[in-house]
């Protein structure tokens, strides 16, 4: 049954105050953006119909890992100019301040936005921080970013990108985060670059749990000293693992839609989301990739009030616990925690 006394349109849910810890800025991008970049460099891409079937899960689509990823491999061709990536970057952050998030984490991965022209790593991580810092002047929002690197890729390249985040740490970039096949690619090789990146004064967050098993965010835990998961669904097969989560205070960034869209789980019904808090662990709500999955933050709020039955002071709560878990100092949390419970009251009183 849904939680019919807050039974509301997405709407609604727009105006409620939001955080968001695991947004993707490649998989952010508009569809009216792309086909005018195609225009602009006859990049042969099809109408907005078909490009919707190249760059979006669509009602049509298998529920698979295979598929979902499928989806970078257009969205990167994209990237041909430092406009673009600023433009791409500004409008992630304008879509986030639109659909109520007053903080937005947004996560990047300076190889693939470089790759279409060769363009220089620290250019790229300078592109995308003074993009979103002009679109956080003009929608009066917060944005912070975490840099990318990925496990298929040398531990060599990981060290470059890190090193270039810890160099532009006062300028906005926050956190280093590890993705890709956790299944393929362990995290053990990756345990020294992340030594340095927590050293250095940057946050770690790390995708596991995700395509691998319990074990891989026991590793991102033990290993790399992970203050957040991305993802992390598949904590609950192990219970040592959950217990260990527990201990440490580590927050889950669950993506509910992304999960079912990437067949992590089967279906709306079977994620373990409401296990996951019954177990009492951090877990909070983020759209991962909102353009491949044709969502909002607004959207998975409702979804998972209306549809998954969490109740809404329990959803506020969710939303409290992703500003406690910000890659802020101690001060800026406590601020941002203020200013969500002070919206939320006036809320209740509506």
């Amino acid at each position: 049954m849904p939680n019919t006394y807050w039974q509301q349109t997405e709407s609604f849910y727009r105006t409620l105050p939001k955080v968001e810890l695991h947004r993707h800025l490649e998989g952010s991008l508009r569809i009216s953006t792309m086909l005018e970049i195609s225009r602009t460099y006859n990049m042969g891409l099809p109408n907005a119909e078909d490009l919707h079937a190249l760059v979006q899960v669509t009602d049509h689509d298998p529920l698979t890992s295979q598929n979902f990823l499928s989806k970078f491999q257009t969205l990167r061709k994209f990237f041909r100019s430092p406009q673009i990536i600023q433009r791409v970057a500004g409008e992630a952050v304008a879509d986030a301040a639109a659909d109520g998030v007053i903080y937005l984490e947004l996560r990047f991965t300076p190889v693939a936005l470089s790759r279409a022209e060769n363009f220089p790593l620290g250019e790229v991580i300078d592109w995308v921080l003074e993009a979103t810092q002009k679109a956080d002047h003009e929608f009066e929002s917060t944005t912070r970013l975490i840099t990318s690197v990925n496990r298929h890729e040398s531990v060599d390249l990981a060290e470059k990108v890190i090193a270039l985040a810890a160099d532009r740490m006062e300028d906005g970039v926050v956190g280093v985060d590890l993705a890709g096949d956790e299944t393929q690619f362990p995290a053990l090789p990756f345990q020294g670059v992340f030594a340095e990146a927590l050293q250095a004064g940057l946050h770690v967050t790390i995708h596991a749990g995700e395509w691998g098993g319990a074990g891989s965010v026991a590793d991102a835990i033990n290993i790399l000293e992970a203050e957040r998961i991305g993802h992390g669904v598949r904590v609950l097969e192990d219970p040592a693992v959950v217990a260990l989560a527990r201990e440490r205070g580590t927050t889950f960034e669950v993506c509910v839609t992304s999960n079912v869209h990437s067949g992590v789980v089967p279906s709306l019904e079977e994620h373990p989301l409401q296990d996951m808090l019954s177990e009492g662990l951090n877990v909070t709500i983020n759209t991962d990739d909102p353009s491949i999955s044709q969502i909002s933050l607004s959207h998975e709020y409702r979804m998972i009030s209306e549809e998954m039955n969490i109740p809404f002071l329990m959803l506020q709560g969710r939303t409290l616990a992703a500003a406690r878990a910000a890659f802020l100092p101690r001060i800026g949390r406590e601020r941002l925690v203020k200013i969500i419970g002070e919206k939320f009251s006036k809320v209740g009183k509506t």
